[in-house]
């Protein structure tokens, strides 16, 4: 299902030239930056992998991955990348990096099953980084470390665009918000995870929601998360569960919360059986990534992902992200944008 917000009024700060010419200045500027806040080096990434690995990631546990048969590999099938999660932690096995030390990435995927939207599209793009860490950092405190080194690269990167461009004012706070899940919900009865998510973004500006995955004192998730990446079960402290979160922002523009970067500590051995189990995916421990994980051959990291073009749509003030990248609309979409001002590539 598609669904679509047309800002009444709404004019393009950039027009087409001038809004390509920032993506770039924009991607160039955050990933230096992030690569240099968390000791991260560029490394070349897959577009498609082999189905049966365990490699691929399903997201919330529910999307279906394009695939399709490799003909020299005996019509073995490949399927396209959802996001690196997995394959990044390999990876950080394979080069032998220390606690400290990680990779980033320009991830591209396809994401067929995603609802269209203002915000969404079946084509992603994002910077996917891992990164080593040691088993005491293994914390609250240590997640909401790399996220403020994260947050302070966003906001730098504000203030840099409105630099170069300064019609476009920064509005993002000095601070970053914390707040677990379980909270939020008791902050905001009665309302749902995407409607207290917009509450509490319009009051702080910018929030990272801690705990994402587990079944909260409702019942019921904040959001779906699939077992065998972000460690989402891990006891932490009074009664809070979840290593992990989403680091959301206010967007005038659209009145929403917007997810800019979902991240986490990664599970463990322990973590692993424990959210397999809480699935009813025990299977899943024959595959190659999770044979690996269990047998204590790859490192424990961090790692998450950040929108390249969320990221550009919300610095350039966009009502659609098809204002920054080229994708698949439905007719009607293109049609409604056109007539509200905003040109879908």
């Amino acid at each position: 299902m598609s669904t679509l917000l047309c800002p009444e009024g709404y004019t393009p700060l950039l027009d087409l030239r001038q809004t390509e010419q920032a993506i770039r200045q924009i991607k160039e500027f955050f990933q230096t930056n992030l690569a240099f806040e968390l000791n991260l080096m560029r490394v070349t990434a897959p577009l498609f992998v082999l189905s049966g690995t365990g490699i691929n990631d399903d997201l919330n546990g529910i999307e279906r991955p394009v695939a399709f048969p490799v003909k020299s590999l005996s019509d073995s099938r490949a399927e396209i990348v959802q996001s690196l999660a997995k394959w990044k932690r390999l990876q950080l096995a394979d080069f032998g990096w220390q606690p400290g030390e990680g990779l980033y990435t320009d991830m591209n995927a396809i994401r067929a099953d995603e609802d269209l939207d203002n915000l969404h599209s079946i084509y992603v793009d994002q910077w996917d980084w891992e990164r080593v860490m040691r088993p005491e950092e293994r914390t609250i405190e240590y997640l909401q470390q790399v996220v403020r080194k994260i947050y302070d690269v966003i906001r730098r990167s504000e203030r840099y665009i409105s630099h170069i461009y300064p019609h476009i004012t920064p509005i993002l706070p000095e601070e970053i918000y914390f707040i677990h899940s379980e909270d939020l919900e008791r902050r905001y009865p009665g309302t749902t995870p995407k409607e207290r998510e917009k509450l509490i973004c319009k009051e702080y500006g910018a929030v990272f929601v801690i705990g994402i995955g587990a079944d909260l004192p409702s019942g019921l998730p904040h959001d779906g998360r699939a077992p065998d990446y972000d460690d989402w079960s891990t006891p932490t402290h009074d009664g809070y569960h979840g290593l992990n979160g989403d680091i959301l922002l206010y967007y005038p523009l659209l009145d929403c919360a917007y997810e800019l970067s979902s991240m986490g500590i990664r599970v463990d051995k322990a973590a692993l059986l424990r959210q397999l189990e809480l699935r009813g995916a025990m299977a899943r421990t024959e595959l190659y990534f999770h044979r690996q994980l269990l047998e204590g051959k790859l490192p424990l990291s961090i790692g998450g992902g950040i929108g390249q073009s969320r990221l550009c749509m919300f610095y350039l003030r966009k009502a659609h992200i098809g204002e920054i990248q080229s994708s698949l609309w439905p007719a009607e979409m293109v049609a409604q944008c056109r007539a509200h001002n905003i040109i879908l590539l």
